[in-house]
């Protein structure tokens, strides 16, 4: 328990301290849709209602929302046309990264700062636990 403590610690200071400067007016909800279509394929509203655990009426109002911003578009599957699907727009995928991702001129002065062995040692850590997370999940 205390590695778990440890590691939410030093992932939340990671991001308050390197994290872009928010411009947009976007709820964690409507991210979190981003997240899901950035990281998925093929997904309907049906899907996002599942993954945020709402009604099929409220994930279809939080996907109007993301629509009318132009951050998602929507589109007739290629695999069956009968099904409609979403995706990020390019201002979609703009303002979800500027919106979960580090600052990449900050992250770079810190890496920077690092030696050899230690950026290699960070980005060896960070790539097995991305690779650990997508297998688990």
């Amino acid at each position: 328990m205390k590695d778990v403590m440890q590691l939410n610690e030093c992932w939340t200071d990671l991001y308050f301290m390197l994290h872009y400067q928010h411009e947009e007016k976007i709820s964690h909800q409507a991210v979190r849709i981003m997240q899901l279509l950035e990281k998925s394929d093929e997904i309907g509203i049906k899907e996002i209602a599942a993954f945020l655990g709402v009604s099929h009426n409220t994930g279809s109002e939080h996907v109007k929302r993301l629509i009318d911003k132009k951050y998602i578009e929507k589109f007739r599957s290629k695999q069956d046309e009968r099904r409609v699907v979403l995706a990020l727009t390019e201002e979609g995928r703009f303002v979800l990264h500027r919106n979960t991702s580090l600052d990449e001129d900050k992250l770079k002065i810190l890496l920077e700062s690092l030696s050899e062995k230690e950026r290699k040692s960070v980005l060896g850590a960070f790539a097995l636990l991305s690779d650990k997370a997508k297998s688990c999940f």
